[in-house]
């Protein structure tokens, strides 16, 4: 079925867009990295310093900080989602941030002498450790506040869902009650009722729809299954791959109700499950 004019005006102007905003953004990279090598290299070395009576133009430290900052680019970005993965997706803390700084300067200094070394013997130039450790305070001085801008929206938009609704006051009629993410093991609906599961296998009835609940929940903690529950990703016992491209998930033992400790995810559905899982 070939689209009408409308549309592919519609998928123009969404394409354009899309292209307009990513090169905006690969030029503020390239800007930032252009400014950042070249303060680098200005204070690494005497003859480096501006009106200096011996000032040249470091050239070579220039290229190669290009080169380092690219690569310090991937250590930042690559550290970044696995404390995203492992930490940030459960709670964002201070500990945790300063955890994730420490190990990404950690692993930027790991990286740094060899490389410079390295692009050193290329270009013919000789390694002087004492500047070279200067560049490396430096560039470290410069990582800590870079990494420090160019992630802090990330980690405090991570924060937010992580506190976003952390407890939920459950209203099942007369009564009501305020459970704790980490208490809960699924919500799931059943002839018209939802129930919410805790971890020691406790029942409760709920006044939501599961669409409510959606709404008001976690979704890094939280993945809606089907139409009928709402798992909690620690709930997650086991994952086997069926027919038809489908997921069967197995919840842990502490789910008493049997039609709900399988659950099927299907195939349209399967590839979400496995990003959020994961």
């Amino acid at each position: 079925m070939s689209m009408t004019q409308p549309t592919r005006n519609a998928v123009k102007t969404v394409w354009h867009t899309f292209i307009s905003s990513s090169a905006w953004r690969w030029l503020q990279k390239a800007i930032v990295l252009t400014i950042f090598s070249l303060v680098v290299n200005h204070l690494a070395t005497r003859d480096s310093f501006l009106y200096s009576e011996s000032y040249r133009f470091p050239i070579e430290g220039f290229l190669s900080t290009i080169v380092l900052s690219i690569l310090i680019g991937i250590i930042a970005d690559l550290n970044f989602k696995f404390y995203k993965k492992k930490h940030f997706s459960k709670k964002v803390e201070i500990v945790t941030i300063i955890w994730f700084m420490i190990s990404t300067l950690g692993y930027i200094t790991i990286m740094y002498i060899p490389v410079n070394i390295i692009i050193d013997k290329v270009v013919g130039g000789q390694t002087i450790f004492y500047y070279l450790l200067i560049g490396l305070l430096i560039t470290l001085l410069l990582c800590f506040i870079l990494i420090g801008l160019l992630y802090a929206q990330d980690i405090y938009n991570l924060y937010r869902l992580s506190i976003k609704d952390a407890e939920i006051t459950i209203d099942n009629g007369a009564k009501m009650m305020k459970l704790t993410y980490e208490n809960i093991a699924c919500f799931y609906s059943e002839n018209k009722i939802v129930y919410t599961v805790q971890n020691d296998g406790t029942t409760i009835n709920t006044d939501f729809t599961l669409n409510e609940l959606e709404e008001k929940i976690n979704d890094q903690l939280f993945f809606r299954a089907n139409r009928q529950i709402i798992i909690h990703k620690d709930a997650v016992d086991q994952i086997e791959r069926i027919e038809n491209g489908k997921l069967r998930i197995r919840l842990k033992a502490f789910i008493k109700n049997d039609e709900i400790a399988e659950i099927t995810i299907s195939r349209y559905k399967r590839k979400a499950f496995i990003n959020w899982f994961q």
